[in-house]
């Protein structure tokens, strides 16, 4: 008869046994029918706006500037507008947030409507529309 020290010993190697026995079986079978994951490349079209996969901050905790590509022209791109009639409207200019009267890249802001900005430079005005998204 076998001693409780030998039925341990003796189970663990069976365990071990049909272990080694089924992975040798099965698992070959499974990673050859797996075929190599093809990485898929994600290119951004940044189409006038920050690139939202840049970071904001850091490693070392430093704000960085968001970097936003402009227009070709050179022209203020109007990327949204918070309308209120009679009170403080404003509007996000290429990037920065501006009201009646302040400055983007030369331009002076001369008003703020729902669907359009009306600029100052020299003695040109300047009437850019909201573009709006499909």
């Amino acid at each position: 008869m076998l001693s409780d020290k030998n039925k341990c010993f003796f189970f663990r190697r069976f365990f071990a046994i049909i272990t080694y026995l089924y992975a040798a079986t099965f698992l070959p079978k499974a990673c050859l029918a797996a075929e190599p994951e093809q990485r898929k490349v994600f290119v951004y079209e940044a189409q006038d706006r920050r690139d939202p996969f840049l970071p904001l901050v850091s490693p070392d905790g430093r704000v960085l500037e968001p970097q936003i590509v402009k227009g070709s022209e050179g022209r203020p791109q109007i990327e949204g507008i918070i309308y209120e009639a009679g009170g403080s409207s404003y509007a996000v200019v290429s990037g920065e947030v501006i009201k009646v009267g302040d400055t983007s890249g030369g331009y002076q802001v001369l008003e703020i409507h729902p669907e359009k900005v009306i600029f100052l430079k020299g003695s040109e005005k300047l009437e850019i529309e909201l573009k709006k998204e499909d």
